[in-house]
Protein backbone atom coordinates (compact mmCIF):
# COMPACT_ATOMS: atom_id res chain seq x y z
CA UNK A 1 0.00 0.00 0.00
CA UNK A 2 1.13 3.51 -0.85
CA UNK A 3 -0.70 6.57 0.48
CA UNK A 4 -0.34 10.11 -0.86
CA UNK A 5 -1.97 13.04 0.91
CA UNK A 6 -2.99 15.46 -1.85
CA UNK A 7 -4.13 18.26 0.45
CA UNK A 8 -6.93 18.66 2.98
CA UNK A 9 -9.18 15.57 2.71
CA UNK A 10 -7.90 14.26 -0.64
CA UNK A 11 -6.02 10.97 -0.36
CA UNK A 12 -4.68 8.73 -3.12
CA UNK A 13 -4.42 5.06 -2.14
CA UNK A 14 -2.45 2.67 -4.35
CA UNK A 15 -2.99 -0.92 -3.28
CA UNK A 16 -3.56 -4.32 -4.93
CA UNK A 17 -2.85 -2.80 -8.36
CA UNK A 18 -5.61 -0.25 -7.86
CA UNK A 19 -5.40 3.54 -7.74
CA UNK A 20 -8.19 4.93 -5.57
CA UNK A 21 -8.78 8.62 -4.92
CA UNK A 22 -10.82 9.70 -1.89
CA UNK A 23 -12.45 13.13 -1.50
CA UNK A 24 -11.20 15.38 -4.33
CA UNK A 25 -12.32 18.65 -2.77
CA UNK A 26 -11.80 22.33 -3.50
CA UNK A 27 -9.25 22.98 -0.75
CA UNK A 28 -6.59 21.30 -2.89
CA UNK A 29 -5.58 21.12 -6.54
CA UNK A 30 -2.92 18.38 -6.52
CA UNK A 31 -5.50 15.80 -7.66
CA UNK A 32 -6.60 17.73 -10.76
CA UNK A 33 -4.14 16.06 -13.14
CA UNK A 34 -4.41 12.49 -11.83
CA UNK A 35 -4.81 9.81 -14.46
CA UNK A 36 -5.16 6.02 -14.51
CA UNK A 37 -7.50 6.03 -11.52
CA UNK A 38 -9.51 2.89 -10.89
CA UNK A 39 -11.97 4.52 -8.50
CA UNK A 40 -13.04 7.89 -7.13
CA UNK A 41 -14.77 7.82 -3.75
CA UNK A 42 -16.55 10.67 -1.95
CA UNK A 43 -17.53 10.64 1.72
CA UNK A 44 -20.07 13.50 1.57
CA UNK A 45 -21.35 16.48 -0.37
CA UNK A 46 -19.39 19.40 1.10
CA UNK A 47 -17.24 21.07 -1.58
CA UNK A 48 -14.02 20.63 0.39
CA UNK A 49 -14.61 16.90 -0.20
CA UNK A 50 -16.02 16.99 -3.73
CA UNK A 51 -15.19 20.04 -5.82
CA UNK A 52 -18.22 20.71 -8.04
CA UNK A 53 -16.18 22.90 -10.38
CA UNK A 54 -13.37 20.46 -11.19
CA UNK A 55 -14.44 16.93 -10.30
CA UNK A 56 -16.30 16.52 -13.60
CA UNK A 57 -13.08 17.07 -15.53
CA UNK A 58 -11.35 14.52 -13.33
CA UNK A 59 -14.02 11.92 -14.08
CA UNK A 60 -13.85 12.70 -17.80
CA UNK A 61 -10.06 12.25 -17.73
CA UNK A 62 -10.44 8.88 -16.00
CA UNK A 63 -13.26 7.21 -17.95
CA UNK A 64 -12.31 3.79 -16.60
CA UNK A 65 -12.70 4.89 -12.97
CA UNK A 66 -15.68 3.69 -10.99
CA UNK A 67 -17.25 6.54 -9.00
CA UNK A 68 -18.97 5.87 -5.68
CA UNK A 69 -20.30 8.65 -3.48
CA UNK A 70 -22.37 9.07 -0.36
CA UNK A 71 -25.92 8.96 -1.82
CA UNK A 72 -26.86 12.59 -1.13
CA UNK A 73 -23.94 13.72 -3.31
CA UNK A 74 -25.84 12.46 -6.36
CA UNK A 75 -28.42 15.21 -5.90
CA UNK A 76 -25.88 17.99 -5.42
CA UNK A 77 -22.96 17.40 -7.79
CA UNK A 78 -23.23 16.41 -11.46
CA UNK A 79 -21.28 13.15 -11.69
CA UNK A 80 -22.37 11.09 -14.70
CA UNK A 81 -22.12 7.39 -14.01
CA UNK A 82 -21.64 7.79 -10.26
CA UNK A 83 -23.32 5.37 -7.89
CA UNK A 84 -24.33 5.82 -4.28
CA UNK A 85 -22.64 3.95 -1.47
CA UNK A 86 -24.64 4.10 1.73
CA UNK A 87 -23.59 3.23 5.25
CA UNK A 88 -23.12 -0.50 5.84
CA UNK A 89 -22.69 -1.15 2.10
CA UNK A 90 -19.56 -2.70 0.60
CA UNK A 91 -18.01 -2.67 -2.85
CA UNK A 92 -15.20 -4.63 -4.45
CA UNK A 93 -12.56 -2.87 -6.55
CA UNK A 94 -10.46 -5.71 -7.88
CA UNK A 95 -8.57 -6.97 -4.87
CA UNK A 96 -9.69 -4.07 -2.67
CA UNK A 97 -12.76 -4.12 -0.44
CA UNK A 98 -14.36 -0.82 0.53
CA UNK A 99 -16.77 -0.79 3.45
CA UNK A 100 -18.90 2.30 4.08
CA UNK A 101 -19.56 3.04 7.75
CA UNK A 102 -21.34 5.66 9.82
CA UNK A 103 -24.05 7.51 7.95
CA UNK A 104 -24.19 11.07 9.27
CA UNK A 105 -21.90 14.08 9.20
CA UNK A 106 -20.79 15.37 12.59
CA UNK A 107 -23.01 18.06 14.11
CA UNK A 108 -21.71 21.53 13.23
CA UNK A 109 -24.47 23.36 15.11
CA UNK A 110 -27.94 22.32 16.20
CA UNK A 111 -29.42 24.85 13.74
CA UNK A 112 -27.60 23.31 10.75
CA UNK A 113 -29.27 20.15 9.43
CA UNK A 114 -27.09 17.07 9.39
CA UNK A 115 -26.19 15.63 6.03
CA UNK A 116 -25.01 12.16 5.10
CA UNK A 117 -21.39 11.05 5.57
CA UNK A 118 -19.79 7.67 5.06
CA UNK A 119 -16.43 6.72 6.45
CA UNK A 120 -14.49 4.43 4.13
CA UNK A 121 -12.53 1.37 5.24
CA UNK A 122 -10.16 -0.04 2.60
CA UNK A 123 -8.80 -3.56 2.94
CA UNK A 124 -6.77 -5.86 0.71
CA UNK A 125 -5.15 -9.22 1.39
CA UNK A 126 -1.73 -8.84 2.95
CA UNK A 127 -2.02 -5.06 3.21
CA UNK A 128 -2.76 -2.63 6.06
CA UNK A 129 -6.36 -1.55 6.57
CA UNK A 130 -6.97 2.18 6.02
CA UNK A 131 -9.84 4.21 7.48
CA UNK A 132 -10.83 7.61 6.04
CA UNK A 133 -13.71 8.87 8.22
CA UNK A 134 -14.80 11.86 6.17
CA UNK A 135 -16.34 14.40 8.55
CA UNK A 136 -17.42 12.22 11.44
CA UNK A 137 -15.81 10.79 14.54
CA UNK A 138 -18.86 8.74 15.54
CA UNK A 139 -17.94 5.34 14.10
CA UNK A 140 -15.01 3.16 15.15
CA UNK A 141 -14.54 0.20 12.80
CA UNK A 142 -12.42 -2.72 14.00
CA UNK A 143 -9.05 -3.76 12.66
CA UNK A 144 -7.78 -0.40 11.41
CA UNK A 145 -4.03 -0.16 10.90
CA UNK A 146 -3.77 3.31 9.36
CA UNK A 147 -6.07 6.19 10.32
CA UNK A 148 -6.53 9.36 8.31
CA UNK A 149 -7.22 11.73 11.20
CA UNK A 150 -9.24 14.92 10.63
CA UNK A 151 -6.97 17.52 12.18
CA UNK A 152 -9.56 20.28 12.41
CA UNK A 153 -13.11 21.09 11.40
CA UNK A 154 -15.82 23.43 12.67
CA UNK A 155 -17.53 20.26 13.91
CA UNK A 156 -14.76 18.89 16.15
CA UNK A 157 -12.57 19.72 19.13
CA UNK A 158 -9.16 18.32 19.99
CA UNK A 159 -10.52 16.33 22.92
CA UNK A 160 -12.93 14.53 20.59
CA UNK A 161 -10.25 13.89 17.99
CA UNK A 162 -7.89 12.37 20.54
CA UNK A 163 -10.61 10.14 22.01
CA UNK A 164 -11.62 9.03 18.51
CA UNK A 165 -8.04 8.14 17.58
CA UNK A 166 -7.60 6.23 20.84
CA UNK A 167 -10.81 4.29 20.21
CA UNK A 168 -9.80 3.34 16.66
CA UNK A 169 -6.46 2.10 18.00
CA UNK A 170 -4.54 2.23 14.72
CA UNK A 171 -0.78 1.75 14.74
CA UNK A 172 -0.20 4.59 12.28
CA UNK A 173 -1.95 7.86 11.53
CA UNK A 174 -1.63 10.95 9.39
CA UNK A 175 -3.51 14.25 9.58
CA UNK A 176 -6.06 15.19 6.94
CA UNK A 177 -8.72 17.94 6.87
CA UNK A 178 -6.04 20.50 7.68
CA UNK A 179 -6.95 23.16 5.13
CA UNK A 180 -8.25 25.58 7.77
CA UNK A 181 -5.07 25.41 9.85
CA UNK A 182 -1.85 27.36 9.49
CA UNK A 183 1.47 25.64 10.20
CA UNK A 184 1.43 26.17 13.97
CA UNK A 185 -2.04 24.68 14.20
CA UNK A 186 -1.05 21.60 12.23
CA UNK A 187 2.02 21.05 14.38
CA UNK A 188 -0.05 21.44 17.56
CA UNK A 189 -2.59 18.79 16.52
CA UNK A 190 0.11 16.51 15.16
CA UNK A 191 2.10 16.68 18.39
CA UNK A 192 -0.90 15.96 20.59
CA UNK A 193 -1.94 12.99 18.48
CA UNK A 194 1.61 11.66 18.55
CA UNK A 195 1.97 12.00 22.31
CA UNK A 196 -1.53 11.09 23.49
CA UNK A 197 -2.92 8.35 21.25
CA UNK A 198 -0.28 5.64 20.90
CA UNK A 199 -0.28 6.08 17.12
CA UNK A 200 2.91 6.70 15.20
CA UNK A 201 2.05 9.88 13.35
CA UNK A 202 3.26 10.75 9.85
CA UNK A 203 3.22 14.18 8.24
CA UNK A 204 2.40 13.40 4.61
CA UNK A 205 2.04 16.96 3.38
CA UNK A 206 4.15 17.30 0.24
CA UNK A 207 5.83 14.02 1.19
CA UNK A 208 4.89 11.99 -1.88
CA UNK A 209 3.80 8.38 -1.62
CA UNK A 210 4.21 6.77 1.79
CA UNK A 211 4.29 3.03 2.42
CA UNK A 212 3.05 2.04 5.91
CA UNK A 213 5.48 -0.25 7.71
Amino acid sequence: MQITHLGHAAVLVEVADRRILIDPGNFSTAWHELRDLDAILVTHQHPDHVDPEHVGALVASNPQARVYVEPQVLGVVDLPGAKGIAADASIELGGVSVDAVGGLHAIIHRDIPQIGNVGLVLTADGEPTLFHPGDSLATVPPGVDVLAVPAYGPWAAMKETIDFARAVGASHGFPIHDGLLHERGVRLIYGRLQSMTGMEMHDLRDAGAWTPA
